[in-house]
């Protein structure tokens, strides 16, 4: 089957743009919706929600660890709080209260990371976060979000404040390509089929989706039929995706912007042990961290973009047969 494809992949706003408009819309209809910044709300966009309902506001100052224990408080008392900064400090210095706080108790906490990724691009490492994932896997009762464009964020964004329990959202500066219009249905824990296929299949999250789309293009041109699935929801995984997935096409590539060790890779590749094994690849970041720079070319440097999808494809393929 050729793959039907209505992807023209114009860029659209970064997800964290997407996160803030929609935390308002939010903040309109339920006056129990409440935000915690830690200082950076002008880059993570809760700027937004702080101009509009300054008394639900709260700026914590560079205290990310106090800002993650004061939204759990929030919480207790009846809040829908929404707590926000750079993935790599609200999950690496917030952690212990996330643990302590948030996920043993599991309140009702809703945490939002923003400039997720190497697609940060100039600030570097000490700003990029690629372990988050991983950390906010590990820690029992959240669900942990990854979506990919405007569209998909909004969605999401809503469907955790309908959550009861801990959340943790991972959004991206770096403006992401449209890859769904309004009639796309997201649900917390179910992957979207982008595109069909019966060859192999390629599970992506984040800005890996928009690169797996390209992929599959490429490769639908060369006689390979890819499907690709969206799994924005890292925990709980879309288990019967995966499985079908994996006796349907019997190959499977994972691609994500975050280390290959521990992230929805590990994590794919655990249901598929367990369910239906077959031969897999991942394309992800490979022990290390990234230098500064702008973002395509760290995209590209560390093998993020189409072509690293394409020969991962390839060598699955080898595999398979």
């Amino acid at each position: 089957m050729a793959i039907k494809t209505k992807f023209e992949l114009k860029a659209g706003p970064a997800t964290r743009e997407a996160f803030g408009r929609e935390l308002v819309e939010l903040g309109r209809e339920n006056r129990d919706v409440v935000v915690c910044d830690a200082d950076l709300s002008k880059s993570t966009m809760t700027t937004y929600f702080a101009k509009e309902f300054p008394d639900r506001f709260i700026s914590c100052g560079i205290a990310e660890s106090n800002m993650v224990a004061i939204g759990a408080g929030l919480a207790y008392a009846g809040k829908i709080p929404f707590v926000s900064s750079f993935s790599a400090f609200v999950v690496n210095k917030g952690f212990e209260q996330l643990r302590v706080t948030a996920a043993y108790p599991r309140v009702n906490l809703k945490v939002v990371g923003t400039h997720s990724g190497i697609s940060i691009g100039e600030d570097g490492p000490s700003q990029m976060s690629v372990e988050e994932t991983a950390l906010a896997c590990s820690l029992p009762g959240f669900v942990v979000l990854s979506p990919a464009d405007e569209a998909s964020t909004r969605s999401l964004v809503r469907q955790a404040a309908a959550h009861v329990g801990p959340v943790f959202i991972r959004t991206g500066r770096v403006k992401a390509p449209i890859i769904y219009n309004g009639d796309q249905k997201f649900e917390i824990g179910k992957a979207v089929e982008v595109i069909e296929g019966k060859d192999v299949t390629v599970i992506a999250n984040g800005l890996l989706v928009a690169e797996a789309i390209k992929a599959a293009e490429a490769l639908d041109a060369e006689g390979v039929s890819v499907r690709v699935l969206d799994m924005h929801t890292v925990k709980p995984l879309d288990r019967e995706a995966i499985r079908r997935a994996a006796v349907e096409t019997g190959a499977i590539v994972v691609a994500e912007e975050h280390l290959v060790d521990g992230g929805l890779g590990v994590r794919v590749a655990q249901s598929v042990a367990e369910q239906a094994p077959v031969p897999m690849e991942f394309v992800g970041i490979h022990d290390t961290y990234a230098e500064s720079g702008q973002p395509d070319e760290l995209l590209d440097k560390y093998g993020l973009v189409a072509r690293d999808v394409i020969a991962a494809v390839r060598k699955v393929l080898a595999r398979k047969k």
